[in-house]
């Protein structure tokens, strides 16, 4: 692989974990404590109770996609030293998968409190409510799809490394 992308590529992981960061010490818990009191969406006072759980819930959302990050890294150094095609990446890519799970649960999670909790009985702002919901419907279906998609690229590589290791034989 060119030495100019991979560095590229690794300047954009670092930025997008940095970004990450960023977003769990100060972005999340202003933002939530923001859309729960008084924001340009409306005030969510039945959600006063909920403030720490949903802080919580966007911040292990956010470690997920970190964690993925991290598991790219490790596929890049892989890739660029030519130890693609071994069964420690297949670890890397299942560390993908679980975290695009995990924070796709979280977001389902979110979803179903949503659905139950808040839109039905939501006071003030109907339609902030729903864009919510909508939203995080939205996130489990790019969670599920992104996943799906990892374990299809996964199946991918599995036959990529025995095409590699017949041609190996055969050499």
């Amino acid at each position: 692989m060119n030495k100019f992308f991979t560095l590229m590529l690794r300047l954009a992981l670092a930025a997008a974990f940095l970004v990450g960061l960023f977003g769990q010490v100060v972005v999340v818990p202003n933002a939530v404590l923001e859309a729960v009191t008084d924001s340009f969406w409306g005030s969510y006072n039945e959600l006063h109770p909920y403030v720490v759980a949903y802080t919580v819930v966007a911040i292990l959302g956010i470690a997920c996609v970190q964690v993925a990050l991290f598991a790219l890294w490790r596929l890049l150094s892989m890739i660029q030293n030519g130890a693609i095609f071994s069964d420690r990446a297949f670890r890397w890519l299942d560390t993908i998968i679980g975290a695009a799970l995990g924070a796709t649960l979280l977001a389902f999670g979110v979803t179903v409190h949503l659905t139950f909790d808040v839109v039905p009985y939501s006071r003030e702002d109907t339609m902030s409510a729903l864009s919510v919901w909508g939203g995080a419907i939205i996130c489990v279906g790019l969670g599920l799809s992104f996943a799906m998609l990892m374990v299809i690229m996964r199946g991918l590589l599995r036959k990529a490394t025995e095409l590699k290791s017949e041609m190996a034989e055969v050499i």
